[in-house]
């Protein structure tokens, strides 16, 4: 029992395990919303396009969330202004965006010959580094995130589904499409400093992805995402400290591991559920 307990007695690890917990809710969210519209590649493009604001943010000694919260509103309305541009795809959009404000934030960062070690934290995170403050803004963000999730649920769910019908139902599908784009953002600015914007999908994606054979709702999806998230910063922070690997990457890859953990059982649970209802083939009477 000793190895599981040890690396929570230290007060950093705890601060770290509690900045997962509240990203993890966080993530499942508005990551629950990515995986059922198939918005992975738009939120890879979100995540990397927050380097331009974090880029000035740290050159100028400011706040990183400010500078993140400022890329992620620029990548929020240009996802909604190309989106509305009938002769080009969204996904063309997209990945205009993403290689534009990656484009602009590597620049940023050339113009400066002692940015490595931020660029680090900002691409790998610091999960071990969480202070105080982080948890009050995390929470903060919880609580918005929930506002945000109760209040369009409704319209999230329709657009989901059915975009036109839920136009139909007067729940505004392109201002629906807009909140949801500001909670993926509001995702992945809070998460970015726990595991770093290239393993952020890590958290955003595997929880529901993983979830998704074994829930009955939108709620259930979410719910296990946030049990899935936890249990992935917990053991990844424990087989960090005992193997001495990067906390932000094992997070990542032990949620990454869940999902395919949880695909094997459901592909399993699926076929003994075949074989039980097949019909029992008939014996002949000679």
């Amino acid at each position: 029992m000793e190895w599981l307990t040890v690396p929570f007695e230290v007060t950093f690890v705890q601060r770290a395990l509690w900045g997962g917990i509240l990203v993890s809710v966080i993530c499942a969210l508005a990551g629950t919303w990515v995986v059922l519209r198939g918005m992975a590649f738009l939120g890879d493009a979100m995540s990397h396009g927050l380097l331009p604001g974090v880029a000035v943010a740290a050159l100028l000694g400011g706040n990183l969330f400010v500078g993140a919260v400022v890329s992620a509103a620029v990548m929020t309305a240009g996802v909604t202004a190309l989106g509305r541009a009938p002769r080009l795809s969204q996904d063309t959009g997209i990945g205009l965006l993403f290689v534009g404000m990656l484009s602009l934030g590597v620049i940023i960062v050339s113009r400066s010959q002692s940015f490595a070690v931020d660029l680090t934290g900002f691409l790998f995170g610091d999960v071990l580094a969480v202070r105080l403050q982080d948890l009050l803004l995390l929470a903060a963000a919880l609580l918005a995130a929930l506002l945000v999730s109760v209040l369009g649920h409704r319209a999230f769910l329709a657009l989901a589904f059915d975009a036109r019908k839920a136009h139909t139902l007067g729940l505004r599908p392109r201002l629906a499409h807009a909140v949801l784009l500001g909670l993926l953002g509001l995702a992945i600015v809070a998460s970015f400093h726990i595991v770093g914007t290239l393993l952020v999908l890590g958290l955003l994606i595997a929880p529901p992805a993983a979830a998704l054979p074994w829930a009955r709702s939108v709620h259930g999806v979410m719910a296990l995402a946030a049990l899935f998230g936890t249990l992935a910063t917990f053991g990844g922070l424990l087989l960090s400290w005992h193997l001495s690997t990067a906390a932000g990457a094992t997070v990542a890859a032990l949620a990454v591991s869940l999902f395919f953990i949880s695909h094997v059982l459901s592909a399993l649970r699926d076929r003994r559920t075949r074989h039980a209802h097949a019909p029992v083939p008939a014996l002949e009477v000679n």
